[in-house]
């Protein structure tokens, strides 16, 4: 059994916004404590992420600090029913993303956490994006595209890409894998589209930490 360990949220202001954000999917935005990733699905790991488990162990002494709220993956798999927009509004899954590492980002306009972390977010696309590795945010808000490219634009992010699902399905889809609990959700996912890590809540992705853990999942 997976030793569960505590969400190390950079700051306690957005634990208490983030709980009374509003409703997802029928999902209160609550923050737990404590939670394994990937409890709500049972079985063995998938065949095709055989290393994936080896390579989540090594990478747990780099989940600390300002993203101690990561949480190795204890059934690594490939996250198949998780699809979404592309910047060009065509579906797409993280099939797309064969051969890089994705830090995957599920936010709305409406999560202060989210809006808060999103520069951060750039900043670390911006510093580490690479043919290796990249951030990819989406963007839940129902509705059309207007909103959160408006927000985007405000705050200056310029590194990012815009990934949409107004349906909220992918959010619905980490729901049933025991992954998303609330806004932000945030999975590290291998360059075979294999689940590493992922956590609830926001962290400061443009820390020493953080580019340490990136650095480490990318392997260089």
């Amino acid at each position: 059994m997976t030793t569960k360990k505590p969400f190390g949220l950079p700051s306690m202001k957005l634990i208490a916004i983030a709980a009374v954000a509003g409703i997802v999917a029928g999902a209160a935005a609550v923050y737990v404590k404590e939670t394994g990733i990937g409890n709500g699905v049972s079985g063995t790991a998938s065949a095709e992420c055989p290393l994936t488990k080896e390579h989540a162990v090594n990478l747990t002494p780099l989940m600390k600090g300002q993203v101690a709220a990561m949480v190795a993956a204890n059934q690594p798999r490939k996250l198949e029913t998780a699809a979404f927009n592309g910047p060009d509004g065509k579906p797409m899954t993280l099939d797309h993303f064969a051969g890089k590492t994705v830090l995957l980002n599920l936010w709305a306009t409406w999560c202060v956490p989210c809006r808060e972390e999103m520069p951060a977010l750039n900043a670390l696309e911006k510093e580490m994006g690479s043919d290796k590795f990249q951030v990819v945010p989406v963007n839940i808000d129902t509705g059309d595209d207007e909103k959160p490219k408006a927000f985007l634009s405000e705050i200056g992010v310029d590194a990012l890409q815009l990934y949409r699902d107004n349906t909220i399905g992918v959010f619905n889809s980490l729901k049933k894998e025991g992954l998303a609990f609330g806004l932000p959700v945030t999975l590290l996912i291998d360059d075979k589209g294999c689940l590493i890590s992922a956590m609830n809540g926001p962290a400061a992705w443009d820390s020493e930490d953080a580019k340490a853990l990136i650095k480490g999942a990318v392997g260089s």
